[in-house]
């Protein structure tokens, strides 16, 4: 799951959709997040020593690292380019994407 809709992953599908499901249907301890897709986040590969690499964080915690880099869609609030476009959420509690299946 993302954090707000990605368009870029729907290209990657032929019929690509998304559900929109509010940050306020989950219990925020059921869960997490990834400034950028999870694997290349913990991959020894990337080794930019940037403070969101190797971390995952609370819902509060990502708003900060939000507010501070901006939405990942590429670039950054500075003009960077991103090696990244959408934020990552790690759902630790299946409930309520059962009451949003098709």
């Amino acid at each position: 799951m993302t954090l707000g809709e990605c368009d870029w992953i729907r290209t990657w599908y032929t019929d690509g959709a998304y559900i929109k499901i509010p940050i306020t249907e989950f219990d925020l301890e059921t869960i997490s997040f990834t400034y950028g897709d999870m694997f290349p986040n913990f991959s020894d590969r990337v080794n930019d020593d940037s403070e969101y690499r190797r971390t995952t964080y609370m819902y509060n915690e990502m708003l900060k690292i939000i507010n501070k880099y901006g939405y990942p869609n590429g670039v950054s609030k500075r003009g960077q380019q991103l090696p990244f476009k959408y934020i990552e959420v790690q759902v630790w509690d299946d409930e309520v994407i059962n009451r949003y299946r098709l």
